[in-house]
């Protein structure tokens, strides 16, 4: 009888204990394991969290990513509406009442700076390790937000008419501008909009600083000048060969920049990946994208538009949600696809290997696979900058043959030190 109710009691035990562990295999799943939405039942009950972001053309595929997410996972994630241009302002309400999202996306340089007691430190979360290099948002050492995708600018060209290979330097480069003039081609266009004229071409004598942020704060309190340093001597070099050998940017708009370009009439253009839509219907084109050879620089200017940051203040479940989210945006076969093919993103991270990606966005995404990039230093720009004071300048240079050189970087000197005022 005794020997009958041990034998009871033990299979009742392995009863619950096969019944437990069938649970587990569930509803929980393997350390470090990937969920590619075969099995939605394998991943762990997460606290619910909200998501806001500026950026209007992805909102619907925001919305389907965060429903296939449910499905998968069975975690909710809600999406505020994207605020546009008024997101910033949205978001510093909600944040200083407490009210603030658990992720919500920024762009580097002076917006990143402005909430930066707001973000969880990322830097140890297992998806931190998947950051392409130099494409993670920092600050202070600290990485805390992960990029939603790069873009990247510099020199597109017609590979019929221009060999990147035998312009190492600035010299070079000028007097490759001189004989696309002397054979009747308009050698390096830039257009009249204020970052196609000199928002972006400006980025890279910057971004050859040591440090171009401390650069550019010296240069705000006016501790350096322009005029004596050698990156912006050979910046002025270019701007004037440009002038004297291309079409005047002034009477050039980014839609004929882009037209002339497709057409042969224009070997070159300063330009970035986002072009491409202007060329796509030009088959008898090869494009590619080089970089503006200023000092030498061998570099694409790639960097991130925005990264997404997780808000401190948010409950720790909310945290570890949101955590869980962002490692399945960029492990998942679901999330992997939403930024590539839904997004429409250059991916930032070593995770995801696109495919068909268009010659510009190819380039953009090698170079900073291989980390062969220079900064966005123009995220550091004093605000407004570029539209209220360096396009006016520019304007002028271009339509006034006699400012040299050296006054167009003095003049430069002059306007900065009222905007960082």
């Amino acid at each position: 009888m005794m020997k009958k109710r041990w034998a009871f009691l033990l299979l009742s035990v392995m009863l619950v204990v096969l019944s437990a562990c069938g649970n587990n295999a569930n509803n929980t799943p393997n350390e470090g394991a990937t969920n590619n939405g075969n099995n939605g039942n394998q991943a762990e009950k997460q606290a619910k969290i909200t998501l806001f972001q500026s950026k209007v053309e992805i909102a619907e595929a925001l919305e389907n990513l965060v429903a296939k997410y449910k499905e998968e996972t069975g975690n909710e994630v809600e999406v505020w509406g994207s605020a546009g241009d008024a997101y910033i302002t949205q978001l510093q309400t909600k944040l200083a009442a407490n009210e603030g999202p658990t992720i919500f996306s920024v762009q580097p340089g002076a917006e990143a700076e402005k909430f930066a007691t707001y973000y969880h430190d990322m830097s140890n979360e297992p998806y931190a390790k998947y950051i392409s290099p130099n494409m993670a948002l920092e600050i202070d050492g600290k990485i805390v937000g992960m990029p939603i995708g790069v873009e990247g600018f510099g020199l597109v060209y017609n590979k019929a008419l221009y060999d990147p290979a035998t312009v190492k330097d600035t010299s070079s480069l000028v007097k490759v501008l001189e004989q696309f003039k002397a054979d009747g081609i308009n050698g390096l266009s830039l257009s009249q909009e204020a970052y196609f004229l000199i928002g972006h071409i400006i980025n890279t004598p910057f971004a050859l600083q040591e440090d171009p942020v401390a650069f550019i704060e010296k240069l705000n309190k006016g501790e350096v000048k322009l005029s004596e340093v050698a990156e912006f001597q050979e910046f002025a070099q270019v701007m004037d060969a440009i002038r004297a050998n291309s079409v005047n940017p002034m009477e050039i708009t980014y839609d004929t920049q882009m037209g002339d370009l497709a057409t042969g009439k224009t070997a070159i253009v300063h330009q970035g990946n986002w072009s491409y839509g202007m060329l796509a219907d030009y088959d008898e084109i090869e494009i590619g994208m080089a970089p503006l050879p200023i000092a030498g620089n061998d570099k694409l200017a790639v960097d991130i538009p925005a990264g997404w940051v997780i808000n401190n203040t948010a409950s720790q479940e909310q945290i570890k949600a949101a955590n869980a989210f962002i490692d399945w945006l960029y492990t998942s076969d679901t999330g992997k696809n939403t930024i590539v093919n839904d997004f429409g993103f250059i991916p930032a991270v070593t995770t995801i290997e696109p495919t068909e990606l268009d010659p510009l966005s190819q380039e953009v995404f090698n170079a900073s696979q291989a980390g062969n990039t220079i900064p966005w230093a123009l995220n550091y720009f004093p605000q407004g900058i570029i539209i209220n004071d360096l396009a006016p300048l520019t304007s002028e240079f271009f339509l006034n043959a006699s400012m040299t050189p050296e006054q167009f970087l003095q003049k430069l000197e002059e306007v900065w030190a009222k905007a960082a005022k």
